[in-house]
């Protein structure tokens, strides 16, 4: 079935409202519905927080029965064909008496994989599927990853000088980037649904790692701030040997805080995971299959030093590197972006660069594992 240009607008302006809830939607997809008849715009919808209204329940409450009747939804994602906090959309839409479904993509949740598709085409309705498929990819990565392998999407954000260096060697950090990089950065927060770090950042920094709203740069009327600010991401401290100290910034903060160590028991008053360990450390793979089945985690940002942020880019557990690169230059014996042990020019770890723009004056590259999908 051929689409039109009007379709792609339409189904454009629809990816558009799904990422008004990327701050704000986790654990449940990023998801918009646009709702025309005869070519005319009738209504909008997104969906905000999980438990609340799905979009295409959104954008059908504005609307009366006559209205809808015959209409055209144009949806980022499947409608869900199962009942859980909220309805059916797959049977709102058929209750409604639209005429015809155009949506980006197939549901990647095992309750639902077509299955909303199939009640639209049982009651009579057309439907379309895999216009702008790339771009509803591209706003879902972490539950697309989630539902489909088990594990979130990782990010590892690092700020380097030019010389590809992250501290002085006293440890002396702040700040390296500029006012706008870090505003960035808290974007980066508070579209993740954990951030994981080391125990030498905490002891360090004594870091709080929390979104700080006043600092996101956003523009108040388009996001719901107050909502943002009280989703605050699961905090992951590596802590192998149970160092977190009890008065730690990070544990006065709202929100929670998860202590994964290998102790035998937690020195803190905070969330314990206990995991294995070798002689890389924590057992990293087992600590993101937890986040994704026991904390319905989405996607990951780990914000750590060279240690940690070179094991998960030496174990191959990342999806993304975000680079933000100052124009200064800290010197050789500053520390280094990543500890990585390679000896051979046949052990490099080569990446593919996909996005690269100026935030302020400094530069965000953003690289992908080659061998990533998601």
């Amino acid at each position: 079935m051929q689409t039109s240009v009007f379709d792609h607008q339409c189904m454009a302006h629809a990816i558009r409202l799904a990422k008004l809830g990327r701050f704000t939607t986790t654990p449940n997809p990023n998801v918009g519905c646009v709702i025309t008849k005869d070519q005319q715009l009738l209504a909008t919808g997104y969906h905000l927080r999980a438990g609340q209204g799905h979009a295409e329940v959104n954008a059908l409450a504005k609307l009366t029965a006559e209205q809808i009747k015959g209409s055209t939804a144009y949806v980022t994602l499947e409608p869900c064909s199962h009942t859980g906090r909220t309805g059916s959309c797959a049977q709102a839409l058929i209750d409604a008496q639209v005429s015809r479904v155009v949506c980006a993509m197939q549901d990647p949740n095992p309750q639902v994989a077509g299955r909303g598709f199939s009640m639209l085409k049982a009651a009579g309705i057309e439907v379309q599927q895999g216009l702008m498929e790339q771009q509803a990819l591209d706003i879902n990565k972490g539950f697309i990853k989630r539902m489909t392998q088990q594990r979130p999407f990782v990010r590892i954000k690092l700020a380097m000088s030019l010389d590809g260096r992250t501290a002085m060697q006293s440890g002396e950090s702040q700040w390296i980037t500029g006012p706008s990089a870090r505003s960035d950065v808290q974007r980066l927060r508070a579209s993740s649904c954990a951030i994981v770090t080391g125990i030498g950042s905490i002891l360090e920094d004594d870091s709080s790692l929390t979104v700080r709203v006043n600092e996101l740069d956003i523009d108040a009327h388009t996001y719901d701030l107050p909502l943002i600010d009280q989703r605050q991401p699961l905090r992951v401290v590596l802590d192998s040997k149970g160092r977190l100290p009890a008065d730690a910034k990070i544990l006065q903060q709202p929100g929670r805080t998860l202590q994964v160590t290998t102790a035998d028991s937690a020195t803190v008053s905070a969330d314990t995971l206990l995991l294995d360990s070798s002689d890389k450390g924590i057992d990293l793979m087992a600590l993101l299959e937890h986040l994704a089945e026991k904390e319905a985690c989405n996607s990951v940002l780990v914000e750590a030093g060279a240690k940690v942020a070179g094991s998960f880019v030496e174990q191959g557990l990342f999806d993304e590197l975000v680079v933000y690169m100052a124009p200064t230059i800290l010197g050789s014996t500053a520390r280094p972006l990543l500890e990585i042990d390679k000896q051979l020019m046949s052990q490099q770890q080569r990446l593919t660069l996909i996005d690269k723009r100026f935030i302020g004056d400094d530069l965000r590259l953003t690289y992908q594992a080659v061998s990533t999908a998601v």
